[in-house]
């Protein structure tokens, strides 16, 4: 009878290789800037999401929930995250899609959004002994 939870069957060796997969995606992200830098990590997100174990999850869930309503949005307005500058919104920006940006924004500086993100970066410190870079 096998070892249950050793090797690639175990939750947390296949969630620490994804870390170790994302990590230059998720560093070249971090370059662009806080929120356009998170919305370029969005793809490497979603695959960390994936494979995190159930300690981890519901942060991950956090995490790209808002950044995926903050995408739809910018998507919705025809915008693209790495132009877009809501202190000057360009012409013709309905109402609507500057509502819809704004509060989508708003849900990356809660608390629930820091502690996440401070969730998933200790995981990946303390199990994988890797950091992330967000």
């Amino acid at each position: 009878m096998g070892l249950a939870g050793c090797g690639e069957d175990d939750p947390f060796t296949r969630y620490c290789d994804e870390v170790a997969d994302q990590q230059q995606p998720l560093t070249e992200a971090a370059a662009a800037g806080p929120t356009r830098g998170l919305l370029e990590a969005l793809p490497s997100f979603r695959a960390l999401q994936e494979k995190a174990p159930d300690d981890i999850a519901d942060e991950w869930a956090v995490v790209v929930q808002r950044l995926t309503v903050l995408d739809e949005a910018l998507q919705a307005a025809d915008l693209d995250p790495a132009t877009y500058d809501p202190a000057q919104p360009p012409a013709g920006l309905s109402a609507a899609d500057t509502a819809a940006i704004s509060a989508a924004a708003s849900g990356l500086v809660t608390d629930a959004m820091r502690t996440a993100l401070d969730a998933v970066q200790q995981q990946s410190r303390d199990v994988c002994k890797t950091p992330l870079s967000l």
